[in-house]
């Protein structure tokens, strides 16, 4: 069986990391002490305290296993590789839209740091299957689920 690879910058990898860390000494304490209080309530067939506290348990273990799995298999992007003004993981990628000149950045990442709220695209996303590979003045149709849209790349960094 081939295991997956989860392509990741060295901030990326750090982040991940720190949150295992944190999840590790910290939140899994905070839960299991959360659990003795709730126990101690009595009855835990109708301890709803009881009940949240488990159900977080469960979150917080089930984390951990993720995060420890994609470390194992975390693969870092070597953009060296890549000439300066190509599209790759691990870039910042600047375009507009055409013709109403809307411009957007994006950082494309692996899927494991993916963030579209703070501009880091994952490089399963449409937008960066479309990007990945093209450069600087490129133009580019990108197919997303709200329709076709037609870009052109201004920078790559």
């Amino acid at each position: 069986m081939i295991e997956r690879t989860y392509p990741m910058t060295i901030e990326g990898k750090k982040k991940l990391e720190e949150e295992l860390e944190e999840l590790k000494t910290v939140k899994r304490g905070e839960v299991i002490e959360r659990i003795k209080i709730a126990r101690s309530f009595g009855d835990l067939s109708e301890n709803s305290e009881y009940e949240s506290a488990k159900d977080e348990q469960a979150f917080v273990e089930g984390r951990i296993t993720k995060i420890e799995n994609m470390l194992r298999f975390s693969e870092i992007i070597d953009n060296s590789t890549s000439a300066a003004d190509e599209v790759s993981i691990g870039k910042t990628v600047t375009f507009i839209e055409l013709p109403d000149g809307d411009e957007e950045e994006y950082t494309i990442v692996g899927s494991a740091e993916a963030d579209p709220f703070n501009g880091k695209i994952s490089n399963d996303s449409p937008i960066a299957k479309s990007l990945i590979g093209k450069k600087v003045d490129d133009e580019v149709v990108i197919e997303t689920p709200g329709g076709d849209m037609k870009i052109k790349i201004t920078t790559v960094q």
